[in-house]
């Protein structure tokens, strides 16, 4: 019953909050837990690269002012093979890419 109670009262609170606070609850949560993401970059329809193991992707913020910057940066094990495994030989890294630029997608690893 007294879990129940903190449920219900956590609950609560959560349907209060804008969908913005909601969302940044969401990503602190998963920036503390991580995630083991994949990122692939196209040009057309071919892969031309793939990172393994990202714990997040970040928007660079502009020094003066605070506005978003049109790119995307991280870090992650480069895939030098495309095979979709970490590789012994192959080192994490950072990386950035443009929103103008490139095709991207980012996901969750399903293993």
């Amino acid at each position: 019953m007294r879990k129940t109670g903190l449920l219900a009262v956590a609950l609560f609170l959560l349907a209060g909050c804008t969908q913005e606070t909601q969302n940044k609850l969401g990503r602190a949560v998963q920036n503390w837990t991580g995630t083991d993401g994949i990122l692939e970059i196209y040009a057309g329809e071919k892969l031309v690269k793939r990172f393994l193991k990202i714990d997040k992707l970040s928007t660079a913020l502009s020094t003066n002012g605070g506005t978003d910057r049109p790119y995307r940066y991280g870090y992650g094990v480069l895939d030098e093979n495309l095979n979709g495994l970490a590789d012994a030989n192959e080192t994490k890294v950072y990386f950035e890419f443009s929103d103008y630029s490139t095709s991207y997608v980012f996901f969750e690893d399903p293993r």
